[in-house]
């Protein structure tokens, strides 16, 4: 049996029901869609929003309610019209045996390929005119041109971004059936962070815990929603593909450089990769990604940089044999948070020498060489009390120096 926190919570606490999901409208629209497929004169309905906004959670939900099937097809494993027709054209044909009917849920409709050679939108668009049963496609991004057709043959429907309000009553919610110790103010910070997303303020909810207690800290290691979506959404796609065409373009909307890539993929490839080979092959490539941002510094030759990207991208995309199906909770380094507090420390360090060298009236230098001696004599309340008053210490330099 699993414990209490082992399980992530995004998955813990799907809704179950279309009254859980803070989108009415766009519930209602569905819904109808669903109910009244057969007067619909377009045969799909097009779920449009960001990320963590419900959409997929939606029409589980609704179906269960309807005492429908959802046959769920997501798009990173059908790319081209031959795997379209293929997987999506048998769920269409098969019978619910213990459903009043199904639902086709097409997930993530911005992985299949429009290129003419490719053939995924023309195949989609003729099994979406022969269906018998509700289409339902997921998308982030409607509106690339490759998408007009569909557009065109299917219902919109906007899932707009979760306000302030609605993503904080969800996480306190959360909070208190799982007994999480927590203080108003760390909910408000992590609901007015997340962008709208709910499902990243639920994993960062998550990522902030430690012994079931949310610590502020942990909240303020995590980086901005912003960056952390767009980078968790590469690594995924790097992660759970071996699609060259696919992983190539992973960083290109990422708004980091390559040294934080690289950290973000050396923080989770353990995680993702469990076959030893497939890990060797992938720290590999980022071997090969560091040797030519040598050479960029070396030789200046900054044209190296899209061998960088292509070792990072595809070549940890091909590195393993299979993808990981497992569900994989990506975290930013904490190689960075601990180089902060390094520097903090050492911050307070000097200003003690600097303080404790002008009282002497000796160089930085001395004091530095005494310093451990007054760290000793610290241990001594009233050595310690007297010192601090002295130098004039401020509380976090007496907590260093009794420390």
């Amino acid at each position: 049996m699993l414990k209490l926190m082992t399980l992530p919570l995004t998955k813990k606490y799907e809704p179950t029901t279309s009254s859980e999901i803070p989108q009415e409208t766009s519930i209602a629209q569905l819904k109808l869609f669903i109910q009244e497929y057969k007067k619909q004169k377009k045969k799909a309905a097009l779920l449009h929003g960001a990320s963590g906004t419900c959409k997929t959670s939606s029409v589980y939900a609704i179906s269960k309610e309807l005492g429908l099937e959802v046959i769920e097809v997501n798009s990173s494993d059908v790319r081209n019209g031959e795997e379209i027709t293929e997987k999506l054209g048998n769920a269409l044909k098969q019978h619910s045996l213990f459903y009043k009917g199904k639902v086709i849920l097409m997930d993530e409709l911005d992985g299949v390929s429009g290129t003419k050679d490719r053939g995924g939108i023309p195949a989609l668009v003729k099994l979406l005119q022969d269906s018998k049963f509700p289409i339902v496609l997921t998308s982030n991004d409607p509106w690339d041109k490759k998408f007009s057709i569909i557009r065109s043959k299917s219902v919109m429907i906007q899932f707009q971004n979760l306000n302030y309000t609605s993503v904080k009553k969800v996480l306190k919610n959360i909070c208190e059936k799982e007994k999480i110790e927590h203080i108003e103010d760390d909910l408000n910070v992590l609901a007015a962070r997340c962008g709208g997303d709910l499902r990243a303020a639920i994993n960062d909810l998550q990522s902030s815990l430690k012994n079931n207690k949310i610590i502020r800290e942990n909240i303020e290691s995590i980086e901005p929603r912003d960056k952390v979506e767009s980078m968790i959404s590469a690594l995924t796609k790097i992660f759970k593909s071996k699609d060259v065409e696919i992983t190539i373009n992973a960083f290109n909307n990422v708004n980091e450089d390559f040294d934080k890539v690289t950290l973000w993929l050396d923080e989770n490839l353990p995680k993702e990769y469990k076959d030893k080979e497939d890990l060797f092959n992938a720290y590999n490539m980022m071997s090969l990604a560091d040797v030519y941002k040598g050479r960029i510094k070396k030789q200046q030759h900054w044209r190296f940089l899209i061998y960088i990207n292509a070792f990072l991208s595809a070549g940890i995309a091909i590195s393993k044999k299979e993808k990981n199906k497992e569900f994989v909770n990506y975290t930013p380094t904490t190689r960075i948070l601990k180089i902060w507090r390094s520097n903090m420390q050492l911050a307070k360090k000097k200003s003690i020498i600097s303080k404790l060298a002008k009282k002497m009236h000796c160089s930085t230098h001395k004091a530095m060489k005494e310093l451990n001696f007054f760290k000793k004599a610290c241990k001594n309340k009233k050595f310690s009390n007297n010192f601090v008053m002295q130098l004039e210490l401020d509380d976090e330099e007496l907590k260093w120096i009794t420390s």
